[in-house]
């Protein structure tokens, strides 16, 4: 028999469960149901990312991701104060190593205090080595929102929560098709099929897949740029005390490689940024011909590869050249050796990019009939997660009632 439900999220990732959790906290006789695809939750972009708390520097302010961003941090920490979960503000430094540099790191701070950051400071070199001792800099920015978390964990919290309140988790539902109705829609997987009043679509890295089971003009293409992370040996960890990171390139919605000490321990030092050529391609040697040919003839991959080619050229470069990751990586602390990196994980992101060329720097929903589309939600998404999922709920709840 087909079951009957009220909502059904797509995807077991920590934006799919905080939407699935905030719309149980808002209406708790809701029938929900969560559908993922894999056996347990949280095992894609939610699992490899770095477990950082993002402070909110970054963001244009009233963007999306900005406000977002902020009030998620509240009520993320808010939610592991009452949860017991562990976490660390430890703060961290953005290093200028160069005078152009400078010039950014002055409208980071800006922006930040535009933002509502409050005890941002502007460090000077000798504050930097306050800091961060091993750290080189001719100027700094220290940020002491920023901390360190297991999303791993959170999500987890989330998936009990969600059981406890009453809504049902379907692992192993992988979504083949979806027939929308005015007034009941089928979510069908090669495993069973239920029927739903309406469907909102976190499925991440294949989020655009999905919004074009029901709408094949959506003008946006998840791209998937894996990042891949170095361990820094345990007598090497002394070097870094917290988190460290690079000014980072303006035309692009990536930080650079960077330190961050873990919360459950150990140092790590990436993500560098290369386009994957599996959505979820984890490995240098992960390939999907299938996959890796829709992203390589959308047109605005095509404008985005011939503009920066020389950039990604350097990604790839670093990739597969330790040599290379630690030179980038000796600019934030010179003593660093290839010798004290360890090969580490991997994460994939998933970078939506539109046909003119963009790479899609906010978050981006869609709504059409019977179903709400998160197309476009990269980091700080971890951070914003409950935010993101309240902001969701409402729109959900709107359509409900």
């Amino acid at each position: 028999m087909t079951v009957k439900y009220d909502i059904a999220v797509i995807g077991g990732g920590i934006v799919g469960l905080a939407t699935a959790y905030r719309l149980l906290q808002e209406k708790p006789e809701l029938k929900i149901v969560l559908l993922e695809k894999e056996n347990s939750v949280a095992q894609h972009q939610t699992g490899n990312n770095s477990g950082v708390i993002h402070s909110g520097l970054y963001y244009k302010p009233g963007s999306l991701k900005a406000i977002n961003c902020i009030r998620g941090y509240k009520m993320l920490i808010d939610f592991c104060d009452k949860n017991e979960i562990k976490y660390d503000l430890c703060g961290k430094i953005v290093v200028a190593t160069n005078q152009d540099e400078v010039k950014q790191l002055s409208l980071l701070y800006e922006r930040g205090v535009q933002n509502g950051l409050e005890g941002i400071k502007k460090l000077s070199k000798d504050e930097i080595k306050e800091k961060e001792p091993y750290c080189s800099g001719i100027e700094g920015l220290f940020v002491p929102q920023t901390g360190i978390i297991s999303y791993l964990k959170v999500s987890e919290k989330l998936e009990k929560k969600i059981i406890e309140k009453g809504g049902e988790i379907k692992f192993n539902f992988k979504v083949k098709d979806i027939i929308i109705n005015s007034g009941t829609s089928k979510v069908i997987s090669e495993t069973g099929e239920i029927e739903t009043s309406l469907i909102i679509n976190c499925a991440g890295l294949y989020s655009d897949k999905i919004a074009r089971l029901t709408n094949s003009n959506i003008d946006t293409r998840i791209i998937p740029f894996r990042g891949e992370y170095y361990k820094i040996i345990p007598e090497k960890h002394f070097l870094v005390k917290n988190l460290i990171y690079p000014v980072p390139d303006p035309n692009f919605p990536f930080l650079g490689v960077h330190f961050t000490r873990m919360i459950d321990g150990g140092i790590e030092a990436g993500p560098n940024a290369v386009f994957a050529f599996k959505r979820e391609g984890y490995k240098k040697t992960d390939i999907n011909l299938s996959e890796m040919a829709e992203s390589i003839t959308w047109p605005g991959f095509i404008k985005v590869a011939l503009k920066y080619w020389k950039t990604g050229m350097g990604e790839y470069y670093r990739s597969f050249s330790k040599k290379a990751f630690t030179h980038a990586l000796q600019k934030l602390v010179p003593e660093i050796n290839e010798s004290d990196l360890i090969e580490g994980g991997s994460g994939v992101r998933a970078q939506a990019c539109d046909k003119t060329g963009g790479l899609l720097d906010d978050f981006k929903i869609i709504e059409s009939q019977g179903i709400i589309n998160i197309l476009n939600a990269p980091s700080p998404a971890a951070t914003s997660s409950i935010s993101i999922g309240q902001s969701v709920a409402e729109l959900a709840l709107k359509r409900i009632n």
